[in-house]
């Protein structure tokens, strides 16, 4: 549990173990993340000591830390609604305004694997922020990812990190970075709309994009989001054909121009239908690979990971299972 998302603590662990007492279940592990530990230490501590299904109750942030540590151990995640988004429950159909009725699946639900997405990213030297920042005419055409990182110095930063939702780079990122936990508290996820209509005129950058090695797609973008689900708050299909166990990551680059352009864009995201010129390319592959003109802000499953130069996503197939009710079953492809 990430104990700063709620107000009573011993209230919510009060609730929790009431399900869990009527459902026959014994009282549960309860691990609380901290500033300097927010999951990792504690999925650890809950696989030794062999529990049946681990359950965060937080942020998105919260689950793509737990879930991470859980993939490929056999031991499944229940999802309980506890952040501003709750967007895998979301996009698996699982309950998000009731912790109840969320453990209540968590606990007789069936283990369902669900794909995730592993990323590598590229960090830009101190030399390439100071001259890329100021420079916008530096493109990436013909430079492939690997030799990005060719003659580099130990400034050099090249991570690996694990995500359920999805990335994105740009404009998502930079509204991420912008809103304070006080103001989502208060705000939910309005205060994400908040932010954004404050970064509408951001810059834009130029990107290549390769999926499972064609040759690349040069565009200039205000944000790239790569994805293993596609639903946002309010029903929007960012991704509409990303389904958490098809074996595929999706992408979405955003072109607009203007408040105008934004529009247009909105309306292409919500009807799939194109207005004016193209604005939104859909992309689907095993593995992503985008490489920037210039520093830019990356965030993967709603939490600011700082600037990027170059980012690769490969999926993992059915490597996390989820505690799934039937009826949420229907959302996913691959066959039980």
């Amino acid at each position: 549990m990430n104990p700063t998302k709620f107000n009573d603590v011993g209230a919510v662990r009060g609730r929790v173990e009431r399900v869990c007492e009527r459902r026959g279940w014994e009282a549960p592990l309860w691990l609380e993340t901290t500033a300097e530990d927010p999951g990792v230490g504690q999925t650890k501590e809950a696989l030794g000591a062999g529990v049946d299904v681990v359950c965060p109750l937080g942020g998105d942030g919260t689950v793509r830390t737990v879930g991470s540590e859980l993939a490929g151990t056999g031991v499944a995640m229940g999802l309980l609604p506890g952040g501003t988004g709750n967007l895998l429950a979301r996009n698996l159909d699982l309950p998000v305004d009731s912790l109840e009725a969320a453990l209540e699946a968590a606990l007789s639900g069936e283990d369902t694997p669900i794909d995730t997405c592993l990323v590598e990213l590229i960090r830009p030297t101190s030399a390439q922020l100071a001259e890329r920042l100021q420079d916008d005419t530096d493109p990436a055409r013909n430079v492939d990812f690997d030799d990005a990182v060719d003659d580099r110095d130990d400034e050099d930063v090249r991570e690996q990190h694990r995500f359920l939702v999805m990335a994105g780079l740009g404009f998502d990122a930079e509204v991420m970075a912008s809103v304070p936990e006080k103001l989502k508290a208060r705000m939910g996820w309005l205060a994400y709309l908040v932010a954004g209509l404050r970064h509408l005129k951001g810059p834009q950058f130029t990107i290549d994009l390769r999926i499972d090695g064609a040759d690349p797609l040069h565009r200039r973008v205000r944000s790239v989001m790569v994805g293993n689900v596609g639903k946002l708050q309010g029903g929007m299909e960012l991704l509409p054909d990303a389904v958490a166990d098809d074996g595929t990551v999706d992408a979405v680059l955003l072109s607009p121009e203007g408040i105008v352009g934004w529009a247009a864009t909105i309306a292409q995201l919500t009807t799939r239908r194109m207005i004016g010129h193209k604005r939104v390319d859909h992309l689907q592959g095993k593995e992503v690979r985008v490489l920037s003109d210039k520093p830019v802000e990356l965030e993967i499953d709603g939490d600011p990971l700082g600037s990027a130069l170059a980012l690769r996503v490969q999926i993992d197939p059915g490597s996390l299972l989820v505690r799934l009710p039937r009826t949420s079953r229907a959302v996913l492809r691959r066959p039980s």
